[in-house]
């Protein structure tokens, strides 16, 4: 088996071409092409998969500033086409990792809300598929940022975008679950994001216990974990 692409070989001819072809067949670039998973989730905000050099040439030309990058700062050519364009382009790439089959840490929320105060508008969030972890992004930015009810913000967790909450992947959902019902039991306004952190930061919210007892149902398993090989 090959050593992984290194940013030094990336620089090479031969490097370059191999990113190439990992990104198009490794990173299932090919597949993207056929479906294009990009969404506006409010004014001058929006939501995609991995965008492509090209992608990218095309939000600068929309106007976008930040391009934020869920699926985090693991080195891959995925990675190193998208900086390299992003550099070329005058757009100031964030990463910042989120997990698919994870329910989100206090320490991850806390996160979010900072990156979502700190950078420059329009922006464009984008994990691998555009499904998951860019749909928890979402959520958490009309959440947040835009001050829609947390019920209706989790619609960015949807079949509508990839998302499949009977698969592994409803960990997800299963975590902001545990706080809806919270919430409408202590009649904690769905809007108030203060005592949804506060709640992730206490007791009552256990993400490796949650994560420990979601299973998922096998149909939607086998969508996320043998078909559609998830990130």
């Amino acid at each position: 088996m090959a050593a992984p692409l290194s940013r030094e070989a990336f620089k090479t001819p031969e490097g370059r071409k191999r990113a190439m072809r990992e990104f198009a067949f490794g990173d299932h670039a090919v597949l993207r092409a056929l479906y294009d998973n990009s969404h506006e989730i409010a004014p001058g905000v929006f939501r995609s998969f991995q965008p492509s050099p090209a992608h990218l040439e095309r939000w600068a030309k929309r106007g976008v500033r930040t391009v934020v990058n869920v699926r985090g700062d693991k080195p891959s050519a995925a990675l190193f086409l998208e900086e390299e364009a992003c550099e070329r382009l005058g757009l100031k790439l964030v990463n910042f990792r989120l997990f698919s089959r994870e329910a989100p840490s206090a320490e991850t929320l806390l996160g979010l809300r900072a990156l979502l105060d700190r950078i420059e508008y329009p922006a464009l969030f984008h994990c691998k598929s555009g499904a998951d972890r860019v749909g928890l992004a979402a959520a958490m930015y009309l959440f947040m940022k835009a001050g829609a009810p947390l019920d209706r913000a989790l619609g960015q967790l949807s079949l509508r975008y990839g998302h499949i909450r009977a698969g592994k992947t409803g960990v997800i959902d299963a975590a902001f679950e545990r706080y809806l019902a919270h919430a409408r039991e202590a009649n904690i306004p769905l809007t108030d994001v203060d005592a949804f952190l506060r709640w992730t930061a206490s007791s009552a919210y256990d993400p490796a216990r949650i994560k420990a007892e979601y299973q998922g149902k096998w149909w939607g398993n086998l969508l996320t974990e043998r078909l559609l090989r998830r990130e």
